[in-house]
């Protein structure tokens, strides 16, 4: 299963643009910061992750204002250069 759920705040978002299927699509970069329990020892966790929403989702992202929080949904994929990963978005609560 290939399922993220991240709660994290919006840090940069691209200009809206089209697919060649004529779907909206939006990149962006999300921050998430946390603390979290590994092997009883806390340990603080940081990270951005770059991401990207298809279709109707856009919407709502781009509602979003810059540094505000949210919980996103949907799934990783490997970036088209081969380096990395991308958050594919499919929901936001």
């Amino acid at each position: 299963m290939n399922r993220l759920v991240l709660s994290a705040r919006l840090i940069e978002r691209g200009a809206l643009r089209y697919t060649p299927a004529g779907l909206p699509a939006l990149d962006f970069r999300l921050e998430h910061q946390s603390q979290l329990s590994e092997e009883s020892q806390l340990r603080k966790v940081s990270l951005q992750v770059r991401a990207i929403a298809i279709g109707a989702i856009t919407r709502s992202l781009a509602a979003l204002s810059l540094g505000e929080a949210g919980t996103f949904a949907g799934f990783l994929s490997g970036t088209r250069n081969g380096r990395g990963l991308l958050f594919h978005v499919t929901s936001l609560g």
